[in-house]
């Protein structure tokens, strides 16, 4: 079916979207027990017999998942109720060494939250403690299937989790998308999630269904499990969608399921049956008592909120940025970390964001590095804006000593100093300068006065050339244009 053709189909229906993302929580403990978060450690390492469920263990709650927890639904606008409990989810799996995940049912510790994107509102429907499972690592080969046996690793078993659930409020994967940025932003800014993808400390489940446009009702939805980045979320919230339309067009029914997402082929792939709730066998853990969060507890946490990123682009735009550049500042956290400190310090708002976007952004892209593995500090660059804004230095040599700061640190000033790159702003001195470029352009000059205008920057190129770049523009310009008019 040809592109169009598909466009033309895609208008008769609407999806409807929901997510459920899983962010791993930033504490050093697992939620129960005292093993180590840390990733990339040897399998099977950080596990104890409380994380393995052995006989006569108890878990003991971790109160800073309580704390983060807490923050994070105010930071998503929830409510968080007086008292909520933790239930035990029973299912099998290699990698759930309890045979069941302690999680939360009916009784959450957020509810009723949202997210603004732009101009529109997707609502929250909870937010939940719960404990990660394990991780399969499929090894060997075998055909088609890929593998013939698997290992299991337990050290991320136990790990603290927050499931964030929206409502069904997203209408395209460009929302789906947007929502899932912008959640992930607000959890770095808050400190409770490192939202690193990659390592799974952030993983996402989207339920996809599709209705003709006008129909009330929402269709059969499919569930696609543990999408690990925003390109891959979009891509197969797109595929869904057509698969979806294709079954309905052909008179079929869309079977509720769980469906994997293959990123090599492009594909979603039957996984299994979606469960309901009841399939769980969710009942209270007779381990845990139901936890009391006092109104004292929540305000104390309110009371260190840090800015939001919402607030944090309305800050900015007042700073004079456009709002284009105060949503990518706000999304690279360290380099917004990093350019607030420097403001603080006196440092120009635009101008230190137009270096921050090109060339310091550049440098770091061709090096591989991240604003912390630089020489560069907020003091030095504070100190390089200054001398930029006040015309001490041209922006040419400010964009040559940026380089030189990242590589090697030290002071702006002091490099200005030694290698004598302040502007040259003594009239009689670029005069002569001026004078000289002239007199060994005769044919140029004879060109300009005859009408050629544009051969001014010429001229302005050659004096900047000669000055190496040291030249005071406005001066330059003034004396320059009187020069060339005699």
């Amino acid at each position: 079916m040809s592109t169009a053709a598909i466009e033309e189909l895609r208008k008769k229906y609407e999806v409807v979207i929901g997510l459920e993302v899983h962010a791993q929580l930033k504490t050093k403990s697992k939620i129960f027990a005292c093993d180590s978060t840390e990733f990339g450690n040897e399998q099977n390492t950080q596990i104890s017999p409380v994380t393995l469920g052995m006989p006569g263990v108890l878990p003991v709650l971790n109160k800073e998942c309580v704390n983060m927890g807490i923050l994070t639904g105010l930071a998503l606008n929830c409510s968080i109720p007086q008292y909520c409990k933790f239930d035990r989810k029973q299912y099998f799996y290699p990698d759930l060494p309890k045979g069941y995940q302690i999680s939360q049912y009916d009784q959450p510790i957020c509810v009723n939250g949202y997210i603004d994107i732009g101009e529109k509102r997707i609502g929250i429907t909870r937010a939940h403690l719960e404990e990660d499972a394990g991780k399969l690592v499929h090894m060997g080969a075998s055909g088609i299937a890929g593998s013939s046996y698997s290992l299991v690793d337990l050290n991320r078993a136990g790990t603290p989790l927050l499931e964030i659930v929206s409502e069904p409020d997203m209408r395209s994967s460009d929302e789906a998308r947007a929502y899932m940025e912008e959640l992930r932003t607000i959890l770095r800014y808050i400190g409770v999630c490192d939202g690193n993808l990659e390592e799974g400390s952030m993983r996402c489940d989207a339920n996809i269904s599709v209705r003709p446009r006008g129909q009330k009702e929402f269709g059969i939805r499919a569930e696609i499990k543990n999408v690990n980045s925003f390109k891959a979320l979009q891509r197969a919230i797109e595929y869904e969608i057509d698969r979806q339309i294709d079954i309905v067009e052909s008179g079929g029914q869309v079977v509720q399921e769980t469906r994997l997402w293959d990123d090599n082929q492009g594909i979603t792939k039957s996984m299994r049956g979606k469960e309901d709730a009841h399939d769980y066998r969710y009942f209270p853990d007779p381990d845990l008592m139901p936890l009391e969060i006092s109104r004292e507890w929540v305000n104390e946490i309110a009371a260190k909120m840090p800015e939001l990123p919402a607030k944090r682009r309305e800050r900015y735009v007042s700073l004079g940025l456009t709002p284009y550049d105060a949503n990518v500042l706000v999304e690279q956290m360290d380099i917004a970390l990093f350019y607030d400190k420097a403001v603080a310090l006196g440092a120009e708002a635009k101008t230190a964001n137009n270096f921050l976007m090109k060339e310091i952004a550049a440098y770091m892209k061709e090096e591989k590095v991240t604003i912390e593995e630089t020489k560069l500090t907020p003091e030095s660059f504070a100190e390089l804006i200054n001398l930029v804004t006040s015309g001490s230095i041209s922006n040419n040599i400010g964009k040559q000593i940026v380089i030189t700061l990242l590589k090697e640190g030290g002071s702006a000033k002091a490099i200005v100093e030694k290698q004598g790159l302040s502007v040259i702003s003594d009239e009689s001195s670029l005069q002569t300068i001026i004078d000289k470029i002239l007199s060994e352009n005769p044919s140029q000059v004879a060109l300009y006065k005859g009408g050629k205008d544009k051969l001014f920057g010429f001229f302005v190129g050659q004096v900047m050339k000669e000055t190496k770049g040291r030249a005071n523009p406005q001066l330059l310009n003034k004396l320059l244009k009187a020069a060339l008019d005699k």
